[in-house]
């Protein structure tokens, strides 16, 4: 037998195609991960603001939201980790705007009486714990959180 009779012909395409000097090297643009870690006391006093303004919807309607969303667009660029928090704080704050939604319907049902005293009381006491969470330095995610903005 001769050399080219063993020759697989699948081999020398493979050769070709995964030629060294053929492949061109792309350059993916390179995302800088946001730290965990706040830079300084400013910025940790905005990650705290970002959750703590949410209580603003005890006072003023849509507050809770408002409040997050006004530190997000502000900070988000400036200070990536307090656009972190206050994103996280937002998404918190809509799911449950969407779920105290629901609640006022099922009030037809007597159910959402109940489920309406019980969201306030989570909603305070998430805030609370991400407020004590931030100011020691720790992330803090909030739980039954529908992540509406990414």
């Amino acid at each position: 037998m001769s050399k080219d009779a063993n020759h697989d012909p699948f081999e020398q395409m493979t050769d070709e195609v995964f030629d060294q000097e053929a492949i061109e090297e792309v350059e993916e643009p390179v995302n800088e991960p946001v730290k965990s870690k706040p830079s300084g006391e400013e910025e940790k006093q905005w990650m705290l603001f970002a959750h703590l303004s949410a209580l603003a919807g005890y006072v003023i309607p849509f507050g809770s939201v408002l409040g997050p969303l006004i530190i997000w667009l502000m900070k988000r660029d400036e200070m990536p980790l307090v656009g972190k928090h206050a994103k996280e704080a937002l998404n918190f704050q809509l799911s449950i705007a969407l779920y105290m939604i629901v609640s006022v319907f099922l009030i037809l049902i007597i159910v959402g009486i109940f489920l309406l005293i019980g969201l306030a009381i989570f909603q305070l006491v998430a805030i609370i714990m991400a407020a004590v969470s931030v100011s020691g330095g720790k992330e803090y995610q909030y739980p039954m959180t529908i992540r509406f903005i990414k």
